[in-house]
Formats: C-alpha cells, sequence, structure tokens
C-alpha cells in the first residue's frame, strides 16, 4: 500500500494542485473552541508538505476564517491554491446563517472576500449554496464576470444537484464540485459524481473523514466540547453510534495490517475512486495534517480496496448525515430544499 503524489487536476479546467487539500472551516466555526495561533501553524504546515489546495469561506466564523487564513498565507501566496465561497451569509461568527446569492450582491461579496484575505484575486471562488430565489444561471453569470476582470481564476459549486449542475456548467465553465463525500456518506455516486464527470468538473470532497469518525478515535457526542456542532450528528447517537463503531472497528484493524492509519485509509480510498477527485479533509492540529498527507502517497490494490468494501461498505453505516448549513442539495426536479439549520434528509434519502 504504497506509492508516489504525483499533482492532480481539477476535472477539464487546468487547475493542478495537490492530491490532498486543507479545510479550515473548522478553525473558526462548529467544532468548539479552537486557537488560532496553532491553526495559522497548521495552514503554514501544510504548505511547508506540499499542500496547495486551502479552502475557506466567508462565511466561516462569519468572516473570521478568511481573515485567518489571510495571515496564515501572508507571504507565500505563490504557494497556495487558494479556495473561498459565498452564498451563506453569517453576521455574527456563532449566529445563525441563511442563504443569498443574489447576482447584484455577487462582486461585493468577492471583494469583501478579497479584503479579508489579502489578496488580488481568489482561485477558485465557490457558490457555497444554491439560492432557491435565484436562476443559478443568473449567479453563475456574475461570477463569469468576476473571472473576466481578473479577480477570480476558476468558478466552483457546492451541495448543488445534478440539474442546477448542468445549468451551472451551461452559463459558465465549473472548474470544481464541493460535496461531502467519505466512506461512511456515498450518496453522491448516485447522480452528483457521474453528473459532475459527464460535465469534466473535478470533485472535491469536504468531510472526507466523516467529520472525524474515520480518523478512529471513537468519537461521540458525549465526547464533544460544547460549541460542538456535531452533538446533532445522528450518526454519533444512539444505536446509529453502535452501529458506526462496529463498522469503524473493522476499518481500524484492516488500516493496522496495513501500517496505515484509519484516516489515512479513509482518505486513500477517496482518492482511489478517481484521480479527479481532492479531498479537503479539515484540521487544526500540525499532527493531523502530517498524517493526511501521507495519505496521498497510499496506493490501494484491488484486493485492498475489496477487502475494505467488505468491511466498510455502504450498507454498515448507520444514521443520515448532519448539515451545518442551510438548504442542502437543492434538487429542483422534486421541489426539495431543506429549511434552515435543518438536519433533516434530502429528498432521495428518505
Amino acid at each position: 500500500m504504497s506509492g508516489s503524489a504525483p499533482a492532480r487536476t481539477l476535472g477539464g479546467s487546468g487547475l493542478t494542485v495537490f492530491p490532498v487539500g486543507l479545510g479550515c472551516m473548522g478553525m473558526s466555526q462548529d467544532y468548539g473552541p479552537a486557537d488560532d495561533d496553532e491553526s495559522i501553524a497548521t495552514v503554514r504546515h501544510a504548505l511547508d508538505l506540499g499542500v496547495t489546495l486551502i479552502d475557506t469561506s466567508m462565511s466561516y466564523g462569519a468572516g473570521d476564517n478568511e481573515r485567518l487564513v489571510g495571515r496564515a498565507i501572508a507571504g507565500r501566496r505563490d504557494d497556495v491554491v487558494l479556495a473561498t465561497k459565498f452564498g451563506i451569509l453569517r453576521e455574527v461568527r456563532e449566529g445563525p446563517a441563511r442563504v443569498s446569492a443574489r447576482p447584484e450582491d455577487v462582486a461585493r461579496f468577492c471583494e469583501a472576500s478579497l479584503s479579508r484575505l489579502g489578496v488580488e484575486h481568489i482561485d477558485l471562488y465557490y457558490l457555497h449554496r444554491v439560492d432557491p430565489d435565484v436562476p443559478i444561471e443568473e449567479t453563475i453569470g456574475a461570477m463569469g464576470e468576476l473571472v473576466s476582470a481578473g479577480k477570480v481564476r476558476y468558478l466552483g459549486v457546492s451541495e448543488i444537484g445534478p440539474e442546477d449542475l448542468k445549468s451551472a456548467a451551461a452559463a459558465h465553465p465549473i472548474a470544481a464540485l464541493q460535496y461531502e463525500w467519505s466512506l461512511w456518506w456515498r450518496d453522491p455516486e448516485d447522480d452528483v459524481v457521474p453528473a459532475a464527470r459527464e460535465l469534466g468538473i473535478g470533485l472535491v470532497p469536504y468531510s472526507p473523514l466523516g467529520r472525524g469518525f474515520l480518523t478512529g478515535n471513537d468519537l461521540a457526542t458525549t465526547d464533544l466540547t460544547p460549541g460542538d456542532d456535531r452533538h446533532l450528528d445522528p450518526r454519533l447517537q444512539g444505536d446509529h453510534l453502535e452501529r458506526n463503531r462496529a463498522a469503524l472497528a473493522r476499518m481500524r484493524e484492516l488500516a493496522e495490517e496495513a501500517g496505515v492509519t484509519p484516516a489515512q485509509l479513509a482518505l486513500a480510498w477517496l482518492l482511489a475512486q478517481g484521480d479527479d477527485i481532492v479531498p479537503i479533509p479539515g484540521t487544526r492540529s500540525r499532527h493531523r495534517v502530517a498524517e493526511n498527507v501521507k495519505a496521498a502517497a497510499v496506493s490501494l490494490s484491488d484486493t485492498d480496496l475489496k477487502r475494505l468494501e467488505a468491511v466498510a461498505s455502504r450498507s454498515v453505516w448507520s444514521g443520515d448525515r448532519q448539515t451545518f448549513a442551510p438548504h442542502r442539495t437543492l434538487r429542483r426536479a422534486t421541489g426539495t430544499t431543506n429549511t434552515v439549520g435543518g438536519a433533516q434528509r434530502d429528498s432521495r434519502s428518505t
């Protein structure tokens, strides 16, 4: 289970990055108290190890995360493929969120992000969530104007259904699709992943370690600090938790046999699903970021993948995912959206 880690290109865009990125949300939001100094050191350590894709959003910590990332990459702009997002508004750091992606606001959101990040351009600019009150073609069209103006290099979308994905790609080339995808949440494989591949769009899975569960630490809500939104995750409670722990124990045994950590095994599995995939595991620890980076050099054989599928298949995991942001995947064909802050199931999960 060893190998090299060549750079990956996101779809047909030409945007090339290290195979594993770094998600920065937890440094400012949802995962309890954080140490800004350690978070900044973690970003810089990731860059030292060769990570290029650094992911943030205007909504994370109500802008605080962009400021933190800006401090972390100061003086190292050329080392970074900088991704940020707009479309989820949060007025205060721990406050409620809402979706807003009106085309007339896009340039203003971008300028604010550029200012907080302390940069002149954004490499990958995502629509964080589809605004149900705005045709996606209008939002993407406004984003395309930022590319023409040199403020943004590439466009991305996040948590978007296949119907809107096609509409977005028709309005402007889309480099990347962000979506929760991991060994324990594989719903995107049903329709979103095939749609992205048909359109030549790269895949950037967030929460590829199951919000920390797949690191192998027997995570449960009783272990979490106040202010950690994973208290609301159904997969970490009751019978769901017991079933998931049993699957994790089998996965941990397989990782031990292979001489890798459970986190490395989970990331290597995701990387093995296609060379158009660049996961962005989040961490606030230099130790963890180093562990995650090493997963890029883990190569799983067909036998390895079959053994992993036998112990950690889609059917063994229990419970719906919990979402921290408003509006899960918007599926216009069914008219299904989810309410702000909800942990409801999308239509295909019922």
